[in-house]
């Protein structure tokens, strides 16, 4: 794997902490902001919808930029967000840095993923996919807690500057390790790549990306207070129940990268069903600690198994849309993120209790899973129709 893979992984940790790590300081800022918590869960949904409206169009943005500028761009507009995340009183101005945040990550995932693909075998995107999204669920293990560990020691925003400061040494590492563009090279189309959105397979894809990861954040979104005040767990032990979901997550990811590029059938289908079977355990048992311990990391695992595979499958099935098939996923990851929590919100307002964004997972799990079979169905079908049943066999 080129050494640059692990380095940009640097960069998507800094980031993944920041999207993640609200679910670990919701309480704090909807008591300092004086908002409720399903308001303040809506700071994870407004980071979502800026990155999946801002996934394809600051790709497009950046196509004709010299990646390595594009990538160090975006990484200081997102250092500038966090900053004025840091020191603002307003919860209308955090929700637009969040946003700002979230249109700059979305831009440099979507360069970092054209610049992976570009340089891996082409057998080898999803198992490059995996060392970039490592990134991310470290984060989940490491930044995440560590976030809600800095909030409970010096309030919410110290979590916000740490993330600024992290973002410094992976703007030098893009700067030293990413290769210059090569001279001469055919400026893409963006009109030629757009057109792959008119695949119908390559749409059912997004459409259970999205499924799956809004299952994922809807609840992750709420883990705190469902840990807290259902479970039973003591506040002080919030961060380590988010690293051990970060650390499910790593694992899915490692796990699913030795089959995304060869076998992604079963980790969608049979993960995919035992995400949905979990998810409803965890309805069940939430006010049971042992329970909700086993669950966390399980599900973290299955979640980002699923989630990652998906991603891949993206890549693949977009491969002759190199600098925005990449943005599509994302866009379509975080089209349930974005959803997710929002639908999660709802349950809490409407007075269904702190768990019912378990069940809202479950349910969006479990219609990725029957649109995944419908669509199975409708091949085999087709094929059955199409497939010549008597004469010669075609050479």
């Amino acid at each position: 794997m080129p050494p640059v893979v692990p380095l940009l992984g640097t960069a998507v940790f800094a980031q993944g902490t920041s999207e993640f790590m609200v679910a670990g300081l919701v309480p704090d800022i909807a008591s300092e902001l004086s908002v409720s918590i399903p308001a303040a869960g809506l700071l994870t949904s407004a980071f979502a919808v800026g990155m999946a409206v801002g996934a394809p169009f600051m790709a497009l943005l950046a196509m004709r930029w010299p990646r390595r500028l594009a990538l160090v761009a975006f990484l200081a507009a997102f250092v500038v967000a966090h900053v004025v995340a840091a020191v603002t009183g307003s919860f209308e101005v955090l929700v637009a840095t969040r946003v700002v945040g979230a249109l700059a990550n979305a831009g440099f995932l979507a360069v970092g993923l054209a610049t992976v693909t570009s340089i891996v075998p082409p057998d080898a995107k999803g198992r490059a996919l995996a060392v970039l999204l490592a990134g991310t669920t470290i984060a989940c293990v490491a930044g995440v807690p560590g976030g809600a560990v800095l909030g409970g020691l010096w309030g919410w925003r110290s979590a916000f500057w740490a993330v600024a400061l992290l973002c410094l040494p992976a703007i030098v590492a893009v700067l030293t390790s990413v290769p210059k563009d090569r001279s001469g090279a055919t400026p893409p189309s963006a009109r030629g790549e757009v057109r792959v959105l008119r695949r119908p397979r390559l749409l059912v894809v997004l459409l259970l990306g999205a499924l799956v990861n809004g299952a994922t954040f809807c609840s992750f979104t709420f883990l705190s207070p469902v840990l807290t005040d259902v479970a039973g767990i003591d506040a002080g032990w919030v961060p380590a129940m988010l690293a051990l979901f970060g650390a499910g997550s790593f694992l899915g990811v490692r796990l699913a990268a030795r089959w995304s590029d060869t076998r992604p059938g079963p980790v969608v289908v049979g993960g995919g069903t035992a995400l949905a079977i979990g998810w409803v355990a965890f309805a069940l048992a939430s006010d049971n600690v042992v329970a909700t311990v086993v669950l966390v990391p399980l599900l973290g695992m299955l979640a980002f198994a699923v989630g990652s595979t998906l991603i891949a499958r993206v890549l693949y099935a977009g491969s002759d849309a190199p600098n925005l098939a990449g943005s599509f996923a994302t866009a379509s990851l975080n089209v349930g993120a974005a959803a997710g929590p929002w639908i999660g919100g709802i349950t809490i307002a409407a007075g269904l209790g702190l768990s019912a964004p378990l069940w809202v997972s479950a349910a969006l799990v479990t219609a990725a899973l029957a649109i995944a079979a419908l669509v199975r169905v409708t091949d085999a079908a087709m094929r059955s129709v199409t497939s010549p049943t008597s004469g010669p066999r075609s050479a």
